[in-house]
């Protein structure tokens, strides 16, 4: 079993036990980002409810988050929409919202009388501030050097399993993970979206997915589109998948395929999304909220991961989860190093992941989960 070490950073100095909070009636968790970033956080949110069972939990969280957690079984009570705030829902030079808008959030929050805020939302030099205007009793959460200090706090280091971070946040107010897997309930509306968009076949379902957010985890169009036909090959239905904003990448795969393949682009909401990925044998992607999905609900999956991608986010487990990964250190263009650095150019650092690799890869956990689900069927045959 893997444990966490029961110590933190107390009251901002000594080491200390970490221990519940008495009479904790109402929680704040800070979560506003992605879907993958919300995701990775989830095993932290099921060991915050088992430990106050009968507290409410609010996630402050994007708007997108209403959507799709609203009828969802989880771990969070409701969603409360965090305005734009810069470096918390919106970057560091985005557009903020008006100030009284944001002054009325704070206002209302506060009037929440919360009993415990926890901030998952990086190394605290803008969240921590948030966190503490929300007027808990006690905040607990992560800190850099250059952040304000919570009541329970640990120090923030780039390079650690998110995973593992936000369970590690969670142990300084008691709490202690009960999976390290993050799960997503998939809903009968969820699958009937699917089944509109895709409808059921008798061949096994594999998806695509060669979209992501950065362009530096684009793998090529055209690589995506040979691994695909050798799993048509196999046997495979194949849908590429993507959002409105990926339609090219998901036009580049499929005009570069020989087999026929479901167009999902812009068809499917995120709900929608998770009931297609519940039913595929195996999906096939970039590191991606979507991939981080696909595991979420249970699929099997190969991802391409640039190398400090992995260590943060790749998955823990190898019997249905395959990466591959680019040790590209430098950026193609200006040739800086990017470990713990970035340059201002957004080129891929995952195209030389070779094609070959990733097909071996793709066709092995493809016949690989044929047999666990074959072996699956004659076990629940026995008395």
């Amino acid at each position: 079993m893997l444990t966490l070490e029961r110590t933190g950073v107390s009251l901002g100095s000594g080491i200390g036990s970490p221990a519940l909070v008495p009479d904790v009636h109402k929680i704040a968790v800070l979560r506003a980002n992605g879907l993958g970033d919300f995701i990775v956080a989830l095993p932290a949110l099921e060991a915050l409810r088992a430990a106050y069972p009968r507290a409410d939990i609010a996630l402050l969280a994007k708007d997108w988050q209403v959507g799709f957690l609203s009828g969802r079984p989880g771990p969070v009570d409701r969603v409360i929409v965090v305005p734009p705030v810069r470096g918390i829902s919106v970057a560091e030079d985005g557009p903020e919202g008006e100030e009284r808008a944001i002054e009325e959030f704070f206002a209302t929050m506060r009037a929440e009388h919360f009993d415990l805020a926890i901030q998952l939302h990086g190394g605290g030099r803008n969240s921590n501030p948030f966190v503490r205007r929300l007027g808990a009793r006690v905040a607990a959460g992560l800190k850099t050097p250059d952040a304000v200090a919570l009541d329970r706090w640990i120090p923030y280091n780039l390079y650690q399993p998110e995973i593992l971070r936000y369970c590690e946040v969670m142990s300084l107010v008691g709490a202690l993970p009960r999976t390290l897997a993050p799960g997503i309930s998939v809903t009968p509306r969820d699958l009937a979206e699917s089944l509109r968009v895709v409808p059921p076949t008798d061949k096994p379902l594999v998806a695509i997915h060669p979209g992501a957010t950065d362009p530096r985890r684009w793998w090529p169009p055209e690589s995506f589109a040979r691994v695909a036909d050798a799993l048509a090959c196999a046997g495979a239905e194949l849908a590429i998948i993507g959002t409105d904003v990926e339609r090219r990448s998901v036009e580049g795969v499929l005009g570069a395929m020989s087999a026929p393949a479901w167009d999902t682009s812009g068809q499917l909401s995120l709900g929608g999304l998770a009931g297609l990925l519940s039913r595929c044998r195996m999906v096939v992607g970039n590191d991606s909220g979507p991939l981080h999905l696909a595991q979420a609900v249970g699929a099997a999956t190969v991802g391409i991961y640039w190398a400090y991608n992995l260590m943060n986010y790749g998955p823990f487990t190898r019997s249905r989860h395959h990466p591959l990964v680019s040790w590209c250190l430098d950026c193609p263009v200006c040739h800086r190093r990017l470990v713990g650095a970035s340059c201002e150019h957004r080129v891929s650092l995952v195209t030389e992941v070779a094609v070959e690799d990733v097909r071996t890869a793709a066709l092995d956990l493809f016949h690989a989960t044929a047999d666990e689900q074959t072996r699956g069927v004659l076990l629940s045959s026995l008395p």
